[in-house]
């Protein structure tokens, strides 16, 4: 099997591959690069690359992120757009890590990184399929609880927005509660919850 042949075979198999995927499938570097330097691949970040003959990506920012840096999750503004509930258009993505790790080392796309404590970090999470690849994306629910305990950094009228419209889509009141108790916000939702009722 050519090389050419090893490449066009795993990039079927996934719309977006990192380096180490393509040279584990026994891809020579040189032919990788080769390839990318006549246009037939396409670098969306550092070491992740995708078939210049596929269709284009509807979320490649995100899957760029998921490959870059797996133990990030979309959350914030990021969130509130995924599950559309905010006009904001993010100009980062928004990521949370675990307290105590390093921040995600991305040059493209821009990223913002928020630490979040091991209960937090943990509760809420989905996974979605995005053009073929697993994204870890915040609950609607959790994400909401989220932009009041970051209301300094995301703007208290992006999290009522936000908490607006999730529950004008069925966003779960029990839920948000849950969530706001596990961020400690529940004293500075719950006013605003009563007003939306």
């Amino acid at each position: 099997m050519s090389q050419e042949t090893a490449i066009a075979n795993i990039l079927n198999s996934q719309a977006v591959l990192s380096t180490s995927e393509i040279l584990s499938a026994g891809v020579y570097p040189r032919t990788l690069y080769r390839l990318r330097d006549e246009g037939r691949l396409i670098e969306l970040s550092r070491g992740i690359f995708r078939s210049a003959e596929l269709p284009p990506l509807e979320n490649s920012d995100l899957i760029t992120i998921a490959k870059r840096a797996p133990k990030a999750i979309i959350c914030l503004i990021s969130a509130l757009s995924f599950h559309e509930i905010t006009d904001e258009i993010p100009h980062e993505i928004y990521v949370a890590v675990p307290t105590g790790t390093d921040r995600p080392t991305i040059d493209f796309p821009p990223t913002r990184t928020f630490h979040f404590s091991p209960e937090s970090y943990e509760a809420g999470l989905e996974r979605h399929v995005l053009d073929g690849i697993g994204v870890n994306i915040y609950s609607m629910e959790k994400t909401i609880a989220d932009c009041f305990k970051f209301r300094n950094q995301v703007g208290l009228d992006v999290a009522i927005q936000g908490l607006r419209r999730g529950l004008s889509k069925r966003a779960s009141r029990k839920k948000i509660v849950e969530f706001a108790g596990i961020c400690r916000v529940q004293n500075v939702i719950r006013p605003y919850m009563e007003a939306m009722q």
